[in-house]
Order: C-alpha cells, then sequence, then structure tokens
C-alpha cells in the first residue's frame, strides 16, 4: 500500500536538509539530555512547519481533502523515518546487527491508508522477527517518548511476525489492521514476510467469515449511530453513509479480491466504472469535509454539528441563493453523497454476500417460496431477480412491479436487479402516466404489511424520485434548526412506517385517541397519501402547506384517486399543522377555540384524518418531541371537537352555567361553615367558573383555606401528574402588577419549563395562578425535594427574599453552544379573532433562560394584563402565546397600543432596551384591523 505523490514535497518537509541538521547534533552535542531536547525541538519545529503547509495549501490554495491526507501522511512518514535513523544509529547503535536484532516500522490504520486528516493519531506497529530484545525495547521507548512529547496522539503495538499472525488469527480488529499495513522504515525483507505469510497463512480460506463478520459489525455500528444516514448533525466518520462504510467495502474487496483501489474491482468485473467513480467522488468529498471539520474544530472532531455547518458550506462555496441557504446546499449535498455510499455499499456488500457467504440450507419455506407465483420474477439464492438483463428494457412496469412482489413475500432484491434499476431509473419516467404502475404505487404505499421498508428501497433506489418528481425535489433535504432531527424523505418515510404502527395498535399506549381515531376513518387511501405528500412542497419558498395541497391537487387523479379522496388529501395537506397549532397554541377552554377548529374541520371524518395525521407527523420529527403533555392536548381537543360535531354546541345560558359551578362547589364543601363556603364562592368571578372543572374547584378551595389558616401571603404548591408527564404548580398570593412575569422568572430559576398558565384574580385583591410546567427533561416534578426547592424558590421571589434579575443573570445557556449559529427571527403576532373577549398575542424567538420572564414583564410594563398562556418550544425556537386585555378587561384594538407592544416585545425578545413611546401619541386613533400582524 502506497501513498500518491504529493506536490511540492520538499515545502512540507525536507528529509535531506534535516538529515544534515540531525547529523551535525549529533556530531557536536555529546550530553544525552541535551542531545535529545535538541532532537526533539528539530522533530517538532520540522512538524508543525509541515502542518502549516498543509493547511494553508487547503484554505488558501482551495485544496483537496485528499491532498491533504496524502500530504500529512508524508509529512508523518519523514518524521519518523528522521526519528528512527538518529534512534539506531546515534542513540542506540549497534555496529553488527544479528537477524534475531532486524526491526521494520509499519503504518496501520488510516495512517497506513495513507488516509491522514490533520487530526489523526499516529498507528504504529514495531515488526520484529523474533521475541524482542532489549535493543528491541531501547529503540521503540525511546521513539514513542519523542513523539508523544511532540503532541502527538501514538498507537502502537511492537509484535514478532508469528504473534502478528496468532493473533491476526484470533481478533477480527487485529485482522482488519493487517490489511492497511504500509511499509515506512526499517529491514523491508521482513515486510515481505509477514505479507507473504498473513495471506497465505490467515486469509486463505477465510473469506465468507470475514465478510459476515464485517457485515455485522457494520450492522451493529449503523444501530450504534442511529440506523439512519439522514440525521442533521451527521458523524461523517462512523455514521451510516460515512467513511467507516467505505472503510468497510474496502476492507472486503482487498479480504477477498487482494484490491488495494476500488478501481481494481472493475477491472475484475466486480464493479462498475459508473459506480467507481460514484465511490470516489464520494469519498473525495468526505475527505474535505472532514479536514475542514477537523481545521475548524482544532481536535479530532467526526460529527458535523450545527456550528460548524454554516462555516464548512462558505469554506466550500456554497452561497446564499434564491432557491436557499447555502448551509442547507451543502447539507443536501452531504445527505446525497452518504446515500450514494449506502447505495454502493449495499449492491457490493449483498454481492460480496451472494458470491462469499456460506449458502443456508433450503429451508421448508424457500421450498415452498419457490412455489409461489412471483410473476415475472425468479428466486435467485433465495433473492428476487429479473429473469434477464432486458427484463425491464421490455417490460418498464416491472421496474414498479419489482418492489410490489419482494413487499408482497417478504423478500430481498438481488443485487445484481438493483444495479439493473439503477441503469433503466431513465425509463421509470415512461410509468408517471402510466395507470397500472400508479396503482401497484398506491397497493405498496397503502398496503395492510408495513410499507415503510417498501417505501425506502424505493427511495433508496431512486425510483421514487424519477416517479414522483416532487419527491425528488424534497429528497436530502434539511432544515437548519434543532427541531427537525431527519431530512425531508426520511422524516416522510417515517411517518408512513408510524401510521401502519398506528393501526396495527403498536402505538395505542402511547396514543390512545389517534390509534382510536385510525380505526374509525373511511379515507384510508387518502390518508396514507397525505401522510406522503404533508412536506412535499417543503424548500419552494412561500407556505409549504398551500403549495402541496396544489402539488395533492395535480397527483391525486394521477394516482387513481377519485375526485372526492383528491379534495381529501389537498385539505389535508393545506391543513396538516392547524391541529397541532391550535391544541398547543390556543386555550381550549374558550369555547371559540373549538368553534373555530370545528368550522374549519367540519366533519367528524376529517377529525379523525386529521388526528392520525397530526399525530405520526409529531412522531416522525425525532424521538424525544412526542410527549404525554402534547398526547393530552391533541386529545383533550378532539374530544371537545367531536362533542361539537356530532352533538353541536349546547350554549347554556352563561348565568345558569355558573351557578350550577357554584352549587357544586357548595355541595363539595359541605364541612365549611356557611358563612366561610358563602364568603369564598363570592371571590370568584364567572370567567373562573367557566374555566375550571369541578374536582378543579375543589382542590383550589382546600388550597386556598390551607394557605388561610397558615397565615401565609404567599403560598404555593406543586401536584405531580405523571400520567401526562407534567406537574401542576398553585400560587395564591395578593395580586400586583408583574405577579406573572416573577413567577415565570422563579420558574427559569428552578429549571422548570411552564407550558401552561391560567391567571385568576379574586374579589378580595388576591389572585390565584395555576402553572403547568416540566422539568427541563420533559418529565413531571415527582420527587420530594425537588418540588420544595421549587416552591421555596417561587416563594422566595415573590416575598423579594431572592433577587431574580440578578439570579437569572447567572443562569446558564439552555441552548448548546453548538447551536449558536441557529438564529430565530423575532416575530410578534397580534389576532383578535380567535376570542371573543381577549387579544391574543404570539411571539417567536430564539430559546434562552428566563426568555418567558421577559417577555411577560414587557407586557406589564406596557399595561397589559395576562389572562393565560401557552407555550410550545421547537428546539432553538419557544412560541408564545397569551390571551390578554387591556387595563380596563376590554382586547385590545388601537394601533398606537399595538405598535408600543409590539416595540416593547421585540426588544425583550432580541435583548435590547426599548424606545420610549411618546405619550398619547394616537392614543385615540384608527383601530387595528381583526388579526393583524404587528409583526413580521
Amino acid at each position: 500500500m502506497t501513498i500518491p505523490r504529493i506536490r511540492q514535497p520538499r515545502a512540507v518537509i525536507d528529509r535531506k536538509a534535516l538529515t544534515v541538521v540531525l547529523e551535525d547534533l549529533a556530531a557536536t552535542v555529546t550530553d544525552n539530555r541535551e542531545r535529545r531536547a535538541r532532537l526533539l525541538a528539530v522533530l517538532k519545529g520540522a512538524l508543525g512547519d509541515g502542518r502549516a503547509e498543509v493547511r494553508r495549501r487547503f484554505l488558501e490554495e482551495k485544496g483537496t481533502g485528499a491532498a491533504v491526507f496524502a500530504e500529512n501522511s508524508h509529512l508523518m512518514d519523514q518524521i519518523i523515518r528522521l526519528l528512527f535513523d538518529f534512534t539506531t544509529t546515534h542513540v542506540y547503535p549497534r555496529a553488527n546487527r544479528t537477524i534475531g536484532e532486524q526491526m521494520t516500522v509499519l503504518a496501520v490504520g488510516g495512517y497506513g491508508r495513507g488516509e491522514m486528516s490533520p487530526q489523526s493519531d499516529v498507528d504504529l506497529l514495531f515488526l520484529l522477527p523474533y521475541k524482542a530484545t532489549p535493543l528491541h525495547e531501547q529503540v521503540v521507548e525511546y521513539m514513542l517518548y519523542t513523539l508523544w512529547d511532540m503532541g502527538l496522539k501514538v498507537g502502537h503495538a511492537t509484535r514478532s511476525i508469528e504473534e502478528c499472525i496468532r493473533q491476526a488469527r484470533g481478533d477480527l480488529t487485529i485482522r482488519t489492521a493487517m490489511l492497511e499495513t504500509r511499509y515506512l522504515w526499517g529491514d523491508r525483507a521482513l515486510y515481505g514476510q509477514l505479507k507473504t505469510k498473513f495471506w497465505t497463512g490467515v486469509v486463505t480460506g477465510t473469506g465468507p467469515d470475514f465478510v459476515e463478520a464485517k457485515l455485522a459489525e457494520r450492522d451493529e455500528r449503523h444501530l450504534r449511530m442511529g440506523d439512519s444516514r439522514y440525521v442533521l448533525e451527521p458523524n461523517i466518520k462512523d455514521g451510516k453513509g460515512g467513511l467507516r462504510d467505505l472503510h468497510t467495502l474496502l476492507w472486503i474487496a482487498r479480504y477477498i479480491y487482494g484490491v488495494s483501489d476500488m478501481r481494481e474491482l472493475v477491472e475484475l468485473g466486480v464493479l462498475s466504472a459508473d459506480a467507481a467513480t460514484k465511490f470516489g467522488r464520494a469519498r473525495a468529498f468526505l475527505w474535505t469535509v472532514r479536514c475542514h471539520l477537523h481545521y475548524l474544530a482544532d481536535r479530532p472532531e467526526e460529527r458535523l454539528t450545527f456550528d460548524v455547518q454554516p462555516a464548512i458550506a462558505a469554506r466550500m462555496g456554497y452561497t446564499d441563493r434564491n432557491s436557499g441557504r447555502g448551509v442547507e446546499r451543502f447539507m443536501k449535498h452531504y445527505f446525497l453523497m452518504a446515500k450514494t455510499v449506502g447505495d454502493l455499499t449495499r449492491i457490493f456488500c449483498a454481492v460480496l454476500e451472494d458470491q462469499q457467504k456460506r449458502r443456508p440450507i433450503l429451508s421448508i419455506a424457500t421450498l415452498l417460496m419457490r412455489k409461489r407465483n412471483l410473476g415475472d420474477f425468479v428466486l435467485d439464492g433465495g433473492r428476487l431477480a429479473v429473469a434477464g438483463r432486458g427484463a425491464f428494457r421490455e417490460h418498464p412496469l416491472q421496474l414498479i412491479s419489482l418492489f410490489k412482489v419482494a413487499h408482497d413475500h417478504g423478500l430481498d432484491i438481488h443485487p445484481d436487479t438493483l444495479r439493473l434499476v439503477t441503469e433503466h431509473l431513465p425509463t421509470v419516467t415512461l410509468l408517471r402516466n402510466d395507470a397500472k404502475a400508479n396503482a401497484l404505487f398506491m397497493e405498496i404505499l397503502t398496503s395492510r404489511k408495513d410499507p415503510e421498508l417498501a417505501l425506502r428501497q424505493l427511495s433508496e433506489s431512486g425510483v421514487l424520485a424519477r416517479f414522483i418528481p416532487d419527491f425528488g425535489r424534497v429528497t436530502a433535504q434539511m432544515q437548519f434548526d434543532m427541531y427537525h432531527v431527519y431530512t425531508t424523505d426520511e422524516h416522510t418515510i417515517r411517518a408512513i412506517g408510524l401510521l401502519h404502527r398506528l393501526e396495527t395498535g403498536a402505538l395505542r399506549d402511547r396514543m390512545p385517541a389517534a390509534a382510536d381515531a385510525v380505526h374509525k376513518v373511511q379515507s384510508r387511501r387518502a390518508l396514507y397519501l397525505a401522510v406522503l405528500l404533508h412536506d412535499i412542497a417543503k424548500g419552494r419558498g412561500g407556505d409549504h402547506s398551500i403549495l402541496g395541497a396544489e402539488v395533492a391537487m395535480r397527483l391525486g387523479p394521477r394516482l387513481g384517486m377519485s375526485e372526492e379522496e383528491t379534495e381529501t388529501v389537498a385539505w389535508l395537506v393545506r391543513h396538516h399543522l392547524d391541529m397541532s397549532r391550535t391544541a398547543f397554541k390556543r386555550d381550549l377552554d374558550d369555547i371559540k377555540t373549538i368553534l373555530d377548529f370545528t368550522g374549519l374541520v367540519q366533519s367528524v371524518e376529517r377529525l379523525h384524518l386529521l388526528l392520525a395525521l397530526t399525530t405520526v407527523d409529531i412522531l416522525a420529527v425525532g424521538p424525544a418531541v412526542w410527549n404525554n403533555w402534547k398526547s393530552s392536548l391533541l386529545r383533550e381537543l378532539y374530544t371537545h371537537s367531536k362533542d361539537v360535531l356530532t352533538s353541536g354546541f349546547q350554549a347554556e345560558a352563561r348565568d345558569k352555567r355558573v351557578a350550577h359551578k357554584r352549587e357544586e362547589l357548595a355541595a363539595a364543601l359541605a364541612d365549611w361553615p356557611q358563612a366561610s363556603r358563602e364568603r369564598y364562592l363570592d371571590l370568584h368571578y364567572p370567567a373562573y367558573w367557566l374555566t375550571f372543572d369541578s374536582a378543579t374547584h375543589l382542590r383550589h378551595a382546600r388550597m386556598l383555606r390551607r394557605a388561610r389558616d397558615a397565615g401565609l401571603t404567599v403560598a404555593v404548591e406543586v401536584l405531580p401528574d405523571p400520567e401526562r408527564a407534567v406537574s401542576e404548580v398553585l400560587v395564591a398570593t395578593d395580586d400586583h402588577p408583574g405577579l406573572f412575569s416573577k413567577i415565570a422568572g422563579a420558574m427559569a430559576l428552578a429549571g422548570v419549563n411552564i407550558l401552561d398558565a391560567k391567571i385568576t384574580t379574586m374579589s378580595d385583591g388576591g389572585a390565584l395562578d395555576i402553572f403547568t410546567v416540566q422539568t427541563l427533561e420533559g418529565h413531571a416534578i415527582e420527587k420530594e425535594e425537588r418540588i420544595a426547592r421549587l416552591a421555596k424558590t417561587v416563594r422566595d421571589v415573590l416575598t423579594g427574599d431572592l433577587p431574580l434579575e440578578k439570579a437569572l443573570r447567572r443562569q446558564p445557556p439552555r441552548l448548546p453552544e453548538r447551536t449558536r449559529h441557529l438564529t430565530v427571527p423575532p416575530r410578534v403576532i397580534v389576532d383578535n379573532q380567535a376570542s371573543k373577549t381577549h387579544t391574543v398575542i404570539e411571539i417567536n424567538g430564539r430559546d434562552r433562560p428566563g426568555f418567558l420572564y421577559a417577555v411577560t414583564r414587557a407586557l406589564t410594563d406596557v399595561a397589559v394584563q395576562i389572562s393565560s398562556a401557552r407555550v410550545s418550544t421547537y428546539g432553538e425556537r419557544v412560541v408564545d402565546s397569551f390571551y390578554v386585555k387591556d387595563v380596563f378587561g376590554m382586547k385590545i384594538v388601537h394601533r398606537a397600543k399595538l405598535a408600543q407592544i409590539r416595540e416593547a416585545l421585540e426588544a425583550a425578545i432580541t435583548q435590547t432596551v426599548p424606545r420610549k413611546v411618546e405619550e398619547g401619541a394616537e392614543q385615540g386613533a384608527e383601530k387595528a384591523d381583526a388579526g393583524e400582524i404587528v409583526a413580521a
């Protein structure tokens, strides 16, 4: 194994010149300690200068990763040779070395492959003919300590030839390392003996075992790294579709065919020339990305995190365009390359499996399979295959039916057939308007067997993007944020699999309402197609829901959907975000919220469809996005809406409902003296009685009674609700301006997230505020010490014992430093149509400790009263919705007032100081239109 020749090697390191310097050093410096210090200085200086030149070429001359790898490997080769010669000639000289004292230095691992990235370790094998002698030990020790003192991370082993062979036979890692050994310096004949014995004594006859073990190792690594090549912060070395997958391919190719380069497999007929070219391009791209990553991080970082993605994109020439941000275009290119790696690895490894793995004895199931009707296809080694190489040319429909038959019978597709599919991808375009092809696709999509695997195969093969070009536009598309874990295509395919699991009942424990609703839908085909198309228009600019609905109207008829089904699909795509927006951002106790939502939905069928779509859409975003709180909100909206749609809105007189609630609580408080009972009932205004149920009224009454009996000016109680993964925090105290913001600040100090808040005032000037909260990890607060700490923090803040703003300034950032490049433009929306009694203000901004405190204080400063709040977090973006009134208890409609609110909130979001609004500035001027967006 050799490394490519590099340009102007002496500009990187001049070994001849350095040899002269070291010879002079050896001749003039006799003190061993001084000589070693001088040696170290010379080699360390050469290494630093060489690395600086390699870096300069890469960054200033827009070099390639391949050049960096070769130059770094060449640089390290010369350092090792200089050190070896100096050690064996001047430190431990031996005039007549015996055969047993011979030594060879070999590079192994990435260094052995010549793939030395800027932060790679130096892996060395000191090869001996026999057991180590004292001379060997002295030379190895001197070299290693010098390399370590140079600041290098050195992996090393000292073994005889027989030890190498023995350990390679029993250890797969060592055997793999032996494949990558490269001669550096010393006795070359010794290395020749090792190679001969390794290939004859280890490799021969063990090919199938090696292939099987490396593929199992690959599969285990994929599972450990997340088993998806489409995660948005991928590991470019060990992740699926990364460099390690290419290494696996190379190791197997070298072990089986004895090749050192993938292009040699073309000559052997194992790989096509096109595949070898794609391999080279993918490897070159990943090499370059890895070099940028190492230089930016200044450490051996392998994860392409959010903070480095923009910088690497810029360095590689990906600029912002109308079609999208440069960083998103760069990451799309990355994911397409990872897909290419997956394609190559899958096909090549499948060929090797087919050729090298031991053939299993045909089972009864396999024999029976051969008798099944596989249509125009055949079984080849237990895999589905076409009958001949001309099958797709003569019968293009087989490009779709292949995946349908494989799905129906649970068969793998033969690698040769997959290669033929790739070669005939242009033919797929002829099938777009073929009724049979579209019917076959819909059968796959709506199969009662899990369609996720079949869709993934269609996508991985490139067929899906050719068959539905709109899907091709979102393939490998990422969104530069912390909320979305997967690319758009991966998210969509996962959502289809989750919909199947919802139907089978596998998700019933986590989402019982959706599991029930999905079995009540009449338009099952429309539901599956809506899930497939719900994000189809992302990345086009504009509202992807509206644009996606247009795509659905165009695709529905082509895919064999009736006019009614097509309209249903388009409606679902158009409104696929509305149920979650309503549930997570609006007050579900406000009847207008329910009436507006049911007015949008209009039928129970659509309600069932939308709940199922919303559920799988959220679940498919990422493993940590769904929680019991969100489940309970969606279930509540679904239940209320279903009641209205089936029974109609029962507009019972407001006074009658209030009286009924008061009577229920009076009966529950029968143990109270009548005077106390009546006095308590008179504390609450009508809105309170209509907001909470009777059980909650009773809980509040007993809490307030306990606080009064104890003489507390501030009472705090925490009630865990593990079923919904939340806790309820009740705060009772005297009402005063800024109370909500102080409690919000206290919650931030206590390390909890507020999800929902209800603010109630009482006729005696008191306030009872009810907060629904979670830990930062998304759990209920249950431990007694945590409950006590939370309650104390709230009390101390409200009594003034804990200076709030000073404490908040000491809070660490909530988001990792790597996310600092993820910006969230401040956005303030005012909606005067969402509620009959309140103005609804929605605020978007970047999450940080005390964010809710800052915005609620801003509302207090502009004399706005908060009645309730709903808080949602989407990665780095926080969305707060407030139901508010002015100081007179009215909706806020005047433009000047709304402008003042906007300015105060934008200042709070961006942590700036708002400009003062001139007193009396058009306070009586024209009113703002209902639903006006005050800031975009």
